[in-house]
């Protein structure tokens, strides 16, 4: 851009500030619709197809096109929860006791599932030496179909708590693991030979540059366990259970009430639905740099 010989002010050719500045209506609009707000309309959108789906259901059972034999309606499983909620049934319990047992399992395998995965993951992807120790073994675990564990985990652990919080920390640990690993040793290695340039030590090399790196990755594996480690409980809570939505669901099945069935996998849904959402939201705060493609 040139400058005037008297003054040195940069002259800016008008085609520049034509492109430069922002036209009238663009500023307008941009003014009238933030990108918050816009970001607020968008999640409202989500609901539309849940909200049809429940609808065509609806429908459907009330004209007798779906037999309430082969799936309740919405409004029988709404009702069925009210009174789960506000009952304390012999045969149930209640709604909230179940799932307060049920997110406690959750929680504790999953919280050591994932912390065991990391710690493995940096192990193994750090080091040769770890990779060709761990990584054979927990490659032949995760193919093992944990379906086919459950009777060796009761004549190995009995019929109480351990073997259902074992069935959900399996099932966080691996989709946290592999994503990890993948994250750890997809590191840029210009990044490590800068950290080598700048003088830092292997524990700040670790927490500044491969951890970082890695994230996006692990977070994908977040999402992933949280999945695998619901439907593990699922598994888990029907295998001799006093309490939990799983037993709700075999007391449930025994006395052919598909009600209370319909009710426990809704809220298994709802838990995964909010789960997930935290996942995700965790991901867009961590990741706040990073410019998705749909934004």
């Amino acid at each position: 851009m040139p400058e005037t010989a008297e003054t040195g002010l940069i002259v800016r050719h008008p085609a520049a500030l034509t492109a430069a500045a922002p036209s009238s209506d663009a500023a307008v609009g941009t003014a009238a619709r933030p990108p918050g707000r816009r970001r607020r309309n968008r999640h409202w959108y989500r609901l539309v197809s849940p909200v049809a789906v429940v609808g065509l259901w609806q429908a459907a059972s009330s004209t007798g096109i779906l037999p309430a034999s082969k799936l309740v309606s919405p409004a029988s499983i709404a009702h069925t929860a009210y009174t789960l909620m506000v009952t304390n049934s012999p045969t149930y319990g209640t709604l909230q006791e179940s799932l307060l047992v049920s997110c406690e399992r959750w929680a504790a395998g999953f919280t050591l599932g994932i912390a065991i995965a990391v710690l493995l993951a940096v192990a193994t992807g750090l080091s040769r030496i770890g990779e060709a120790i761990a990584d054979p073994i927990l490659q032949a675990l995760r193919s093992i179909p944990l379906l086919g564990l459950i009777p060796l985990f009761i004549v190995w652990f009995g019929i109480g708590e351990l073997p259902k919080v074992l069935f959900v920390l399996l099932s966080a640990l691996f989709p946290m693991y592999l994503n990890t690993f993948a994250g750890i040793r997809g590191v840029d290695s210009k990044l490590g030979e800068l950290g080598q340039v700048l003088g830092l030590r292997r524990g700040e090399m670790i927490r500044h540059i491969v951890l970082p790196g890695a994230l996006p990755q692990a977070l994908t594996g977040l999402q992933l366990s949280v999945i695998s480690s619901l439907l593990a409980l699922v598994v888990g809570e029907q295998i001799n259970a006093t309490s939990g939505l799983g037993f709700m669901i075999t007391q449930a099945q025994q006395f052919l009430n598909n009600s209370v069935i319909m009710v426990a996998l809704i809220v298994y849904a709802i838990l995964g639905l909010f789960l997930n959402g935290a996942v995700r939201l965790l991901e867009r705060k961590a990741l706040a740099w990073r410019h998705d493609f749909g934004k």
